[in-house]
């Protein structure tokens, strides 16, 4: 390796290590340069740019990566290309879309390429060139530089929540990929709610025990925010094994002898003649429901589906179970941890 070379290697190892250093993604920007009509690269590996990543990214790798279809990628605001125009340097330069989404150029002026290819922005340069009859038959390049990726946000039930840099709309799946899966305590639905498009927030479907056609075809575009909602929570109290509440998973449902499975069942001084169910009413009342379990788990009464907020009081004896009142069966709810019990 010659001289000059190691130097440079030994200097960018002390800047890697410096205290507040940047880091830096680089990611290929795909096709160099858009000419002619077809728009595909003259070399598609020339160009890099190096877009900064957060703590974030550095978990995902390459969730900045130039999406597979590049002819699709659209111009946002932010974005730097170079211009050439052959045969006249006049029209050369780099330059960057502002704000407002135009690109200001030499004599032409701005040109509104918000939401455009790559190759509708050189084509609207060589139109506004014939038309302003500047150049009789220009041939222009257009390359993009440095991309500014819009943002996903994802929070809620995920394992890391946070904004995501999203270069093009991705599936449902992928996005969820981003910010590392959903947690156990994730409930069956999502909500999709768009950023500068005119439609209201879209509430999906989603569950990992099966999958999904409507999670895999639904589009989560850069900007939209992505709210995982927390699954239903269902309370076993009292003489079970394990009391706390439970998460009510996949499709949603608990009944009350699977609420009692996954608390590993009753303990010895249990009265399951008689147990409590406390039901929250939408005033917010609680309304005080008494369950024959030992003849549920015989088969002689029919089990009872569970709704989210439920509790389930399992006394020590009937005595008990006539004299608790609603009140200290909640104060109890409170305090109890939550578990992510999967029901099979």
């Amino acid at each position: 390796m010659p001289m000059a070379h190691k130097s440079i290697a030994a200097l960018m190892v002390i800047i890697s290590f410096l205290p507040g250093a940047a880091i830096y993604l680089t990611a290929q920007t795909g096709p160099p340069t858009v000419q002619g009509q077809t728009g595909m690269p003259a070399n598609p590996g020339a160009g890099r740019a190096s877009v900064p990543i957060s703590s974030g990214a550095l978990r995902n790798p390459g969730l900045t990566a130039i999406p597979p279809d590049f002819s699709a990628l659209k111009l946002a605001p932010g974005y730097l290309v170079s211009v050439n125009v052959l045969d006249d340097s006049d029209f050369d330069g780099n330059f960057r879309v502002d704000q407002q989404g135009d690109l200001t150029l030499p004599i032409i002026g701005p040109i509104h390429v918000v939401d455009k290819t790559a190759n509708e922005a050189r084509q609207q340069i060589q139109q506004k060139l014939q038309t302003d009859e500047i150049l009789k038959n220009p041939q222009v390049n257009l390359n993009i530089l440095e991309y500014a990726a819009l943002e996903v946000t994802i929070m809620g039930e995920v394992a890391a929540p946070g904004r995501y840099p999203l270069f093009a709309p991705r599936s449902l799946t992928d996005v969820l990929a981003l910010a590392g899966g959903v947690t156990p305590a994730a409930g069956n639905e999502v909500l999709i709610s768009p950023q500068g498009r005119d439609s209201e927030a879209m509430a999906v479907h989603y569950s990992r025990g099966t999958g999904s056609k409507s999670v895999e075809g639904t589009v989560v575009h850069p900007g939209d925010t992505v709210q995982i909602k927390r699954a239903g929570i269902v309370y076993v109290l009292g003489a079970v094994n394990r009391p706390g509440g439970y998460v009510m998973q996949e499709d949603g449902t608990l009944t009350v002898l699977e609420a009692i499975s996954i608390a590993n069942g009753t303990t010895m001084p249990a009265s399951v003649g008689t147990i409590i169910l406390l039901r929250r009413s939408p005033d917010g009342t609680a309304a005080r429901i008494e369950l024959p379990l030992s003849k549920m788990q015989r088969g002689k009464y029919a089990d009872m589906a569970l709704r989210a907020t439920d509790i389930l009081y399992v006394p020590t004896s009937k005595v008990k179970a006539a004299l608790i009142n609603s009140q200290g069966i909640l104060s109890a709810a409170t305090s109890a941890g939550i578990y992510a019990g999967v029901v099979y």
